[in-house]
């Protein structure tokens, strides 16, 4: 099978694609570590962070071969996604439709998952070509906004990003949703104290909880 079949699949079986929006390098490599013992198995490291492709290149070298999805996020032009995928980046994603960002990464088959928040964004964010539409905000519209959408547009593969918990991830999947992205719940699990391992529980708990509706909706 193809390695960008392989990692869509990834994140169509596991449901969840971890947002890092870190405060260091440092940071953004422990917390990914740890969500990675948790369970987590795509992850998407935004440009934000303080030498982000730097910490692409690490992750990518240490877990590519273990079948870890390594991802760059905020892509806002062709130039940044040409050198997330030197970095490493087998994913990259945008808070818009960004066709160079699409076509840039159709070139060297990695996933895009798109931006989108209308229905129109929705159905321009699958004629550009990206794999995964993104709905944001998404904690603004709720799960009943995607089924709507949905109605008319069954073929939409959205992944809502912000405002999903463990409690209501359920709702999303049950409306339609392939995946569901996730930020703070488990990335700045540790962020008070120091403590990695609650980010290795927050994963854990929120992996479960997906694999839980996913296995009710079957």
């Amino acid at each position: 099978m193809p390695r960008k079949l392989e990692n869509l699949k990834k994140i169509y079986e596991s449901g969840i694609v971890l947002i890092l929006r870190s405060e260091s390098e440092e940071e953004a490599l422990a917390v990914s570590e740890a969500a990675i013992k948790g369970g987590i198995k795509a992850l998407e490291i935004t440009m934000s962070v303080p030498n982000a492709l730097n910490v692409i290149r690490k992750l990518s070298d240490k877990y590519k071969s273990e079948g870890i999805l390594i991802g760059a996020g905020t892509i806002l032009d062709g130039e940044t996604a040409r050198a997330a995928i030197l970095a490493g980046a087998e994913l990259l994603v945008s808070p818009q439709l960004n066709p160079e960002m699409i076509k840039m990464a159709n070139r060297y088959q990695a996933i895009t998952i798109s931006g989108a928040f209308t229905p129109r964004d929705v159905i321009e964010t699958l004629e550009a070509g990206a794999d995964i539409v993104k709905l944001f905000p998404a904690e603004v519209v709720g799960p009943k906004y995607v089924s709507a959408i949905m109605a008319p547009v069954p073929e939409a593969p959205i992944v809502p990003t912000g405002g999903v918990t463990p409690e209501n991830v359920h709702e999303w999947l049950k409306a339609g949703c392939i995946g569901v992205g996730v930020g703070s719940y488990i990335s700045k699990a540790a962020r008070k104290d120091g403590d990695y391992q609650k980010v290795t529980t927050a994963a854990k708990e929120f992996v479960e909880a997906v694999a839980n509706a996913q296995y009710s909706l079957v």
